[in-house]
């Protein structure tokens, strides 16, 4: 089928005009007509919201961290340009996040034809449903408005994916109803389509089978579908945006590249570049409000956790090309929070603040967050888990101490001198110990009192005392100066 003949008409854009409340919008094709209003493609649209935006310095994406002067400008370029975009990177970079955002460039509502499949436009009708109802009914066409978060869809690229899922296909149904099957009206659309005037994202594209992104061309390049062979063509009006994971060329497929050639853009996205970007992505997207025990995190621990997530992602012992998700990060600082809550309920402790011995359970959320190299032993998982953490705590410790400052506190323990830590073990009990332990007593106060911000409550003193003590201990073992030993459920450091 061609393409209808639009209706002529002298407008101008209003753009007070599409933010109007739903009651007031016109509701038949004459109304539309009079009220001036003009419209124009996803790209266009896109654009100008853009536009509007990065006049008002307002952000085009809520939450996202670190990609400011990386990332978001290759995606405005590309919007700017009118480009379709491939959001190139390893897992846990915010990819699908993003590109489920790009719907807030759309307008609020746009006009289509009341019960079209494919959001047609009531100026050029696409469908033949559309048309015939324009032809049939003129300016008393009814016109309903979508809603922009209407206007995305998405689709995961599976090996089952197929052409029908994508483009369309016969309904057998409405030919047994007696419709013929050379008619437009037998056709079943699919979500390209049915995305018509939107956004279409296709996730992890390198997954999908060679001959179904072949289908992809026409649309990406001509804008146009065919079903089954019969000459229908739909002009559709779309942005396509697709997702992969660089992975996914070697290990499950490749994207042909003819389709990569058709797509405008490619966005690579990173890991954060920084260790205070890591942990503003962590506590932006981790639970960490906790109703049974308030829990308060040092700052020292939230470097700790980043750290062993940055160490992974060049450990030799991790496959880099799966990379290491900020999942990762996220999901050790829940557990983290949790296992500190755990103590705070038993010991009837609230506020309660995490230790260095909170993270010997980090291995439960951090297994399958990583892939090993070669060895696949049994417990192998868990013993690079464990040094990495260890690595972290010595590279944070080092960054807040010399570890030569710490003679009199090595004497103290050289004079045959112990201290017991774990975590189970109430905070008061630190303080407790720390009576004896004069040297370590003093460190702990001082640095809390330097390297804290804000004033603690007298609540939370104990817990953060108890907490830098597992600090200094915990980093003078990995610096090689305090042996530790595990007995039970506790910890013994000693000379």
């Amino acid at each position: 089928m061609g393409p209808a003949t639009p209706i002529i008409m002298e407008v101008t854009t209003i753009a007070s005009f599409r933010n109007h409340n739903l009651m007031q919008r016109p509701r038949t094709l004459g109304e539309l007509l009079a009220s001036g209003y003009k419209v124009q493609s996803v790209k266009e649209e896109m654009r100008r919201n853009l536009i509007r935006k990065l006049k008002a310095d307002e952000p085009i994406f809520d939450g996202i961290i670190g990609y400011d002067e990386t990332v978001i400008p290759q995606i405005q370029n590309a919007i700017l340009s009118k480009h379709d975009m491939l959001f190139l990177g390893l897992r846990g970079q915010a990819k699908t996040r993003m590109l489920r955002q790009l719907v807030h460039l759309l307008d609020d509502a746009i006009p289509i034809i009341a019960g079209s499949e494919v959001n047609d436009n009531p100026f050029t009708p696409l469908s033949r449903y559309a048309r015939d109802i324009v032809e049939a009914k003129g300016e008393q066409t009814p016109i309903a408005w979508l809603g922009r978060d209407e206007r995305y869809h998405e689709k995961l690229a599976t090996p089952d994916v197929t052409i029908a899922d994508l483009i369309g296909e016969i309904d057998m149904i409405k030919h047994a109803e007696g419709r013929y099957m050379s008619s437009e009206l037998t056709m079943h659309f699919g979500l390209i389509p049915r995305s018509n005037r939107g956004i279409f994202c296709m996730n992890e594209l390198p997954d999908l089978s060679a001959k179904i992104q072949v289908g992809l061309f026409n649309v990406l390049e001509e804008r146009d579908i065919q079903i089954r062979g019969y000459p229908v063509r739909l002009d559709l009006d779309l942005c396509l945006v697709f997702s992969a994971n660089p992975e996914d060329y070697t290990n499950r497929g490749r994207i042909v590249t003819p389709l990569k050639d058709r797509i405008g853009s490619v966005i690579r996205t990173h890991y954060p570049l920084t260790r205070s970007a890591g942990i503003a992505i962590t506590d932006a997207n981790s639970w960490t409000e906790r109703d049974a025990v308030s829990v308060l995190v040092p700052a020292f621990m939230k470097e700790i956790l980043e750290e062993t997530a940055r160490l992974a992602r060049s450990s030799p012992a991790i496959n880099q090309q799966s990379g290491v998700s900020v999942r990762m990060s996220i999901a050790n600082n829940e557990n983290m929070i949790s296992n500190a809550e755990r103590r705070g309920l038993v010991a009837g402790e609230s506020p309660t603040v995490p230790r260095i011995s909170d993270l010997a359970y980090m291995a439960a959320s951090t297994r399958g967050k990583i892939e090993l190299n070669l060895t696949e032993d049994e417990g192998q998982e868990d013993k690079v888990i464990g040094k990495l953490i260890g690595e972290a705590v010595k590279n944070v410790f080092e960054s807040h101490f010399e570890p030569k400052h710490f003679r009199l506190l090595i004497e103290w323990f050289e004079a045959g001198k112990s201290f017991l830590t774990g975590d189970k073990l109430p905070s008061k009990d630190y303080v407790k110990r720390l009576n004896e332990a004069p040297v370590l007593k003093k460190e702990a106060t001082a640095y809390l009192q330097k390297a804290e911000n804000q004033a603690i409550a007298a609540e939370a003193q104990d817990g953060f005392l108890a907490s830098v003590v597992e600090f200094i201990l915990e980093g003078l073992h990995v610096e090689n100066r305090l042996n530790k030993n595990l007995r039970g459920g506790e910890i013994v450091f000693k000379r």
